[in-house]
């Protein structure tokens, strides 16, 4: 078998792999094209300390635990997905990229990569999304004076000091950069699509469930799909209510078109900038599995759980909803199970 993919759904699938007798090098390998352990993490701006995260669940079988809540976030899960690793002995194989993954010989998958090929019965995809920043197109783009850039580039406020900046994009990153920015920049400017959504109370656990099965339903019927956050709001905590009474957080509806000195509206108005920040989120990083042909006249891929309906060879971990650390850590246990039945010839789970 081969693991595609060492962040959080990536290595819950390896733990469960190892969990019910299957060998790394042996009977499974992990390929990782990042620099090192700690998955999307590792990238992240240095302001993003740990105690800013919210909803990190710990893998399966090793909490993470007396983490300084001030130290940057890349540098605290980097660490514990190091010591994850080496305790489960994953052998992740890194910088590997996956280049294309092909139908083989014998009903077997072919796996292209820059370190060679493996032929393997079943395929766990935990790529994520991070490698595939959504860049939206709007007229004038090109003639734009200042610098543009998007959250998977974001350097960390100190950056925007004296600068007039545009945050575009209506969910967590975007409130998030825009609190942080605001104490450093001339002005700010928040853009969304569509009107945010706040969320007053506790988010618990019967409306996570509701929430993702909102996107698994989009998924179900082979649509692309949405994030979870994009389904339940903004949790309406104090940095929030603060960012709205303050005006940091007084959003504006999105501009028609770009103009080289900012952003201009239909009715007239317009908004000089130096930096347009993209928190406009990322889709699923699947382009080497464009030659299977798994796409769905929606423009997804149908799943049946982690299982991709066309080819129960492959289970995609991380996506849709299991795009969280939670459903990452389950949805590596749910395709394991069904791998174990498809490489025994039984059926697998509807």
């Amino acid at each position: 078998m081969v693991v595609v993919g060492a962040g959080q759904a990536g290595l819950a699938a390896a733990f469960h792999l190892r969990r019910t007798g299957f060998e790394p090098d042996r009977d499974f390998v992990v390929l990782d094209h990042s620099p090192g352990p700690g998955g999307a993490w590792q990238f992240r701006w240095p302001s993003l300390t740990y105690g800013k995260v919210h909803g990190m669940h710990a893998l399966p079988g090793m909490e993470l635990t007396g983490a300084d809540p001030a130290r940057p976030s890349s540098e605290v899960i980097g660490a514990y997905f190091t010591a994850y690793e080496r305790a489960f002995g994953l052998r992740v194989r890194r910088p590997v990229d996956v280049r294309a993954v092909r139908e083989g010989r014998d009903g077997r998958l072919l796996v292209e990569t820059s370190a060679g090929s493996w032929a393997t019965r079943a395929l766990i995809n935990a790529t994520g999304t991070w490698d595939r920043p959504f860049w939206p197109r709007y007229p004038g783009q090109e003639s734009f004076r200042g610098r543009q850039l998007h959250t998977a580039q974001y350097p960390g406020p100190e950056e925007f000091a004296g600068q007039r900046v545009i945050v575009v994009g209506g969910g967590a990153s975007g409130t998030q950069h825009l609190l942080e920015i605001a104490p450093y920049a001339a002005a700010t400017t928040w853009v969304t699509r569509r009107p945010p959504v706040f969320r007053e109370g506790p988010f618990d656990e019967d409306a996570g469930r509701a929430a993702v099965a909102l996107v698994e339903e989009r998924v179900r019927r082979g649509l692309p799909p949405r994030s979870v956050v994009s389904v339940t709001g903004l949790p309406l905590n104090d940095a929030i209510r603060q960012g709205l009474a303050d005006g940091v957080l007084d959003r504006r509806p999105m501009f028609d078109r770009i103009v080289p000195e900012g952003v201009a509206w239909a009715d007239g108005r317009r908004v000089t900038a130096d930096v347009i920040l993209w928190a406009t989120g990322f889709r699923a990083a699947i382009d080497h599995l464009a030659p299977l042909k798994l796409r769905e006249p929606g423009g997804g891929i149908r799943m049946e759980g982690t299982r991709v309906a066309a080819d129960p060879r492959i289970h995609l971990v991380g996506y849709g909803p299991s795009a969280s650390t939670i459903g990452a850590n389950r949805a590596g246990h749910a395709a394991v199970r069904d791998i174990r039945r498809l490489l025994a010839g039984g059926p697998v789970a509807a």
